[in-house]
């Protein structure tokens, strides 16, 4: 159609500037956090299944449909055309209907109701122009008559009305009416071809495969069919030979010439050898945007109109003269009655009678045989053969299946005759046995697209309530990183076409009344899954997200209240122990790793056992901050030879460990080993020698009870046996440690100027000392209660923490002026005033060792 055939087409134009391109900017207006769209393509798609649109959240393209609108440039100016939208396109408010808008700069342009943008232009500066393509179009079959077509000029439209295709209207019209006015085009983008359907009526193919709401890039060798099996082509595209390439290339726009009258045209493509240049349609000349996208709904109706061809009748058959046999000779008689004598009069009127009595019962037949099928299925209906009926629909829309009536009472039947079985069992849980019987309706519906509709309702039903007997019910248990996916699929699912689910579901409640309770427990059911996603799957991204943050900040220990108030708040909450065995796990590691302590890394390395997303992915960042596999399997033969008392195989696998990160803590704690085995052979020799008791208790307080656990059972019923005085050792220790406390806070506290003296003063020396004493005294004491099972031991607790409190308040303190104190005294100031805990931080701020255990710090 071209713009002379579309009287039609009224679209105010700016005035266009000959030649001037824009580039679009879309710039958001109601959802600006989905960022501009920047458009440098002559035709732009506009689509739920289109870029960008593809990759926004589903509620923000939930207004799009999936073949909405286009924007193309064309003649200096730019246009929106709508296609058909469900909730349609507008320009400042204003609707596109079936004629595409211009749109100028500064205009809101808006694709459903929530959906809108700014338009701004800018001119394209002029380009050199790109090579040019062609894309010819060969016939499959040589016994029809088909032209080669070549195309040069893009967009080129696919129409009945053109005369590439109307040429065959005489010899083949049925063919030609498979074709719709507006089927398909073809257009460049960034130099290649590619191919749209236009919405037509019989369809366009690419090898095979119906094109439905996208456009399809073209590739050579590709089988492009139109309406059918008769326009059917193989695909060649030729590109124009750059001039400048290095490599040779032969020109493919060599213009043939068609007559030696006709002039050569610059825009063909050079032919294949075997093409008659004078059986070849040549396309040089592009069709409008403004046609391809305007769509006259009066002309569209033409499409749906393909009548059969007539029979064929032989000459002789025209000319040869009817027997006249008693029913000729009944009907000249009874002309006769009427006055006619004449021979020749009668034997013409006889005959016309004859052939009006033939073609009556003629037609009537045709029409009994016509309705024979359908009043057969309704017959089927009404007997209630409803399995039957719907076989016999199935069969005839594998033949016939665009047939409405079929569609719909085949569905019909199919519901009345599968939906009460499945209804059942589905009430009593026995999914297997529903979705057996769902089976059965599919088999009997592969060619009914009204019953491919509803089963698929059944399916999303039947998954609905599969999913809540699984979980015990809608008041079961929401499994963290295990229902969310499903509940937000069931919900997706339904929120996509509401209306459409509705409908459909409907049609099934009023076609089969025991559907009608499986339609409201669904429907129930779906409530509550929304409200667990928007309760239960909220809670567990935002958990998400504070897990992430705190262990992105090296702060595991900030997530323990959070889990303890998930506990309270979301009781139907399942999975939160898994959290916090978690949580237990990487505090420990990075607990370890603050203090720079590999023995006890590896071992709990090699105990991880980490089971929820969020610490898994945390671990891999961490990972590489921990000891390697060669330091791990050092530490693996040292702690096993450790924990059987074998020191000197120990301290050698400790020993050989001599470079790399970790080099300095593997000896510090080979140091350790060694003086624990020199300290245990002292004890052992200085048994039953006064003063033993005390060198007892010295060494056993200053054990590990994890790490030297096989020194502490090896001299524990030593430490039994002298239990009473262990125990005034211990109370000896604590009372010491309370008495500093008391004589540090009596004193003052450690002042902020005693911090930021570039010194060290003796008051600052003295109060360190009393904090690092009362610290270390506490910490024995406490020891020694542990490993005698005392467990009256609440007073002296509080003591150590408040000690340990203000220790790390100062460390913290004096790491705040580490940019104003001299590297050197700082180191002093933090070694006086007594060892940070393993849970506030404070060591990764030391001067002369930092350690960041974080996503973005190294050791």
């Amino acid at each position: 159609m071209t713009r002379d055939e579309a009287p039609f087409l009224d679209v105010p134009v700016m005035a266009p500037k000959a030649g001037q391109v824009f580039d679009v900017l879309l710039m958001p207006v109601s959802r600006p956090e989905l960022g501009e769209i920047r458009i440098d393509e002559d035709l732009f798609a506009i689509g739920r299944g289109e870029a960008p649109f593809a990759a926004y959240p589903t509620e923000a393209v939930s207004v799009l449909s999936r073949r909405h609108a286009r924007i193309f440039s064309e003649d200096g100016a730019v246009y929106v055309a709508d296609l058909g939208s469900k909730n349609g396109t507008h320009v400042n408010g204003d609707a596109v209907a079936q004629q595409p808008a211009v749109l100028r700069d500064g205009d809101e342009v808006s694709f459903g109701a929530g959906l809108a943008y700014r338009v701004r232009l800018y001119p394209r500066p002029a380009e050199p122009e790109p090579p040019r393509v062609a894309v010819t179009l060969a016939p499959m079959r040589e016994d029809l008559g088909l032209q080669p077509v070549i195309v040069t000029g893009f967009p080129f439209m696919v129409s009945k009305a053109d005369d590439t295709f109307a040429r065959y209207r005489d010899d083949y019209p049925h063919q030609v009416n498979y074709l719709s006015r507006r089927h398909a085009h073809l257009f460049l983008k960034q130099g290649v071809p590619w191919i749209e359907d236009l919405g037509s009526t019989n369809g366009t193919f690419v090898n095979g495969v119906r094109l439905r709401e996208q456009s399809i890039r073209l590739e050579p060798g590709d089988v492009l069919a139109f309406g059918g099996s008769h326009f059917v082509y193989r695909v060649q595209i030729e590109y124009e030979a750059d001039a400048d390439a290095t490599a040779t290339k032969t020109s493919l726009f060599v213009a043939p010439v068609a007559s030696p009258e006709a002039p050569q045209s610059t825009g063909a493509a050079a032919l294949p050898v075997d093409v008659d240049p004078d059986k070849t349609t040549f396309v040089g000349a592009a069709d409008s945007f403004l046609d391809i996208f305007c769509v006259d709904y009066r002309a569209a109706q033409e499409d749906e109109i393909n009548p059969e061809s007539p029979p064929d009748t032989s000459a002789d058959a025209a000319h040869r003269p009817a027997p006249r046999g008693k029913v000729t000779m009944m009907l000249v008689e009874a002309m006769r009655s009427f006055g006619i004598r004449d021979r020749h009069q009668l034997e013409r009127a006889a005959r016309v009678a004859i052939l009006v009595v033939a073609v009556v019962a003629i037609g009537g037949a045709y029409i009994w045989w016509r309705g024979a099928p359908d009043r057969s299925l309704q017959e089927l209906v009404d007997q209630g053969k409803y399995v039957r009926a719907a076989e016999v629909a199935d069969k005839v829309l594998s033949r016939h299946p665009d047939n409405a009536q079929y569609q719909t009472l085949g569905a019909e039947a199919l519901m009345r005759g599968y939906v009460p079985q499945w209804s059942a069992r589905l009430q009593a849980n026995d999914f297997d046995g529903a979705a057996t019987v769902a089976g059965e309706m599919r088999a009997r519906s592969q060619n009914n697209r009204d019953g491919q509709a509803l089963i698929a309702q059944l399916a999303w039903v039947s998954d609905l309530e599969r999913y809540i007997a699984a979980r015990g019910g809608v008041e079961g248990p929401v499994k963290m990183y295990a229902d969310a996916s499903k509940i937000r699929e069931l919900v997706r699912w339904w929120d996509e076409d509401t209306a459409s689910h509705q409908r459909l579901l409907g049609r099934i409640a009023n076609d089969v009344p025991a559907f009608r309770d499986v339609y409201a427990r669904a429907l129930s059911d779906l409530r509550r899954l929304r409200n667990d996603d928007s309760v239960y799957l909220a809670a567990i991204d935002r958990l998400d997200a504070a897990v992430a943050t705190e262990l992105g900040r090296d702060q595991p220990e900030a997530l323990q209240p959070m889990l303890a108030e998930y506990k309270d708040k979301y009781p139907r909450l399942s999975g939160l122990d898994r959290v916090e065995s978690d949580l237990k796990q990487y505090t420990g590691l990075v607990q370890s790793l603050r203090a720079r302590a590999p023995g006890a890394l590896v071992a709990q390395m090699q105990k991880l056992n980490l089971t929820t997303p969020p610490f898994q992915a945390q671990y891999q960042k961490l990972k590489s901050k921990l000891p390697a596999d060669d330091v791990q399997r050092q530490y693996a033969l040292a702690n096993k030879a450790w924990e059987q008392g074998d020191s000197t195989q120990a301290i050698t696998a400790l020993k050989a460990i001599g470079s790399g990160p970790w080099a300095d803590d593997v000896a510090k704690d080979a140091a350790h080993k060694e003086q624990v085995a020199t300290q245990f052979a002292a004890v052992k020799a200085a048994k039953g020698t006064p003063g033993y008791e005390e060198q007892l208790l010295g060494f056993y307080a200053s054990l590990d009870p994890e790490a030297d656990a096989y020194y502490v059972k090896t001299i524990d019923a030593d430490v039994q046996a002298i239990r009473d005085v262990a125990l005034r050792r211990a109370n000896q220790l604590l009372n010491r440690a309370a008495t500093s406390w008391r004589q540090y806070r009596n004193n003052g506290l450690i002042a902020g100027e005693q911090r930021l003296d570039a010194g060290i003063s003796a008051k600052f020396r003295s109060q360190a000392k009393l904090l690092a004493d009362a610290q270390a005294d506490a910490r024995q004491g406490l020891r020694i209660y542990a490993q005698l099972k005392i467990e009256d031991s609440t007073q002296w607790d509080t003591i150590r923490d408040d000690i340990q409190s203000e220790i790390d308040s100062q460390r913290r303190s004096l790491n705040d002026l580490r940019m104003v104190l001299d590297p050197a005294v700082l180191k002093t100031k933090l070694s006086l005033v007594g060892e940070g805990s393993k849970g506030d931080g404070t060591e990764s701020k030391d001067a002369s060792k930092e350690v960041n255990v974080g996503a973005g710090g190294k050791p």
